[in-house]
């Protein structure tokens, strides 16, 4: 089997384990496009068989995410996993569109 697969992910599981799992169940080499991380649902194209070598033509291009935020708590992790280590009040009137671009760019790697 050779091509392109795309999986659903769901909470809980690594892109590793996505793989993982394929690569069993069909015997095959396989491989992903991009992490998706743990807490991330959503669309994750698997490479299978042959399907591999396409994937320095898919890696580089943009990736579209939908989040959802909690402003005015920070974590250990960045994260909703991690232990809460600082609160903040935000009052409706202070979220602008700026401060939400802000919180989400400070995500980037």
């Amino acid at each position: 089997m050779d091509g392109i697969i795309v999986i659903n992910k769901e909470k809980d599981y690594t892109s590793h384990d996505v793989v993982a799992i394929v690569k069993k169940t069909l015997k095959e080499k396989a491989g992903h496009t991009g992490t998706l991380d743990p807490n991330a649902t959503g669309v994750l194209p698997l490479l299978i068989g042959k399907g591999t070598k396409l994937s320095k033509y898919l890696i580089e291009h943009d990736k579209t995410y939908k989040a959802t935020l909690k402003l005015g708590i920070s974590t250990t992790t960045g994260d909703i996993t991690g232990d809460v280590v600082k609160t903040q009040e935000i009052k409706e009137n202070e979220i602008t569109e700026d401060l939400i671009n802000t919180v989400l760019e400070s995500f980037k790697r």
